[in-house]
């Protein structure tokens, strides 16, 4: 016989004083995670219109300095923080775990499109930006998938199917 999964005392009152049920937490992990994918991405696109694109090349390549990786971690959770509108400690720990999820879903989206190696090389601003855009949204599909739906985005060429008749 098995015995039952126990959640830990502080998750299980945490669940009853919010009073939210597990989809409504689904749906808040959702939007603390789309803000911080976005914080995320204004940081680098600063960076590369501020002329700092070979940091943010050696950024999601992994081969910045610690300083330099402190330095815009340290951004992105200032900007997260903001977006977030919470305060405090509640602020903090949101920001402690969300922060360093979305990161690595960032580097291993970008590691699996095989971005990194068209974004290490020397390119434009524009370019860069492109590729960051590309970056963002592989990232948002790790995130959160659509599931059982088999919804994707069309391009803006592709013929739609005839309607059915009724």
């Amino acid at each position: 016989m098995k015995n039952p999964i126990r959640l830990p005392n502080f998750l299980r009152s945490a669940g009853q004083t919010s009073k939210l049920a597990a989809w409504q937490t689904g749906r808040l992990f959702r939007k603390a995670a789309q803000s911080a994918l976005d914080a995320v991405q204004d940081v680098l696109r600063a960076e590369v219109v501020q002329g700092n694109g070979e940091l943010v090349r050696e950024f999601v390549v992994g081969k910045a300095l610690p300083v330099a990786r402190a330095l815009l971690l340290e951004r992105m959770a200032a900007r997260l923080l903001l977006r977030l509108g919470l305060r405090g400690a509640l602020a903090s720990n949101v920001v402690g775990w969300i922060l360093p999820l979305v990161v690595e879903q960032l580097l291993k989206a970008g590691h699996k499109s095989g971005l990194f190696e068209k974004v290490s090389q020397h390119a434009t601003v524009q370019d860069t930006l492109q590729r960051l855009d590309e970056l963002r949204a592989a990232t948002w599909k790790r995130l959160a998938p659509d599931h059982g739906t088999g919804a994707e985005v069309l391009p803006d060429d592709t013929s739609l199917p005839p309607q059915l008749s009724a």
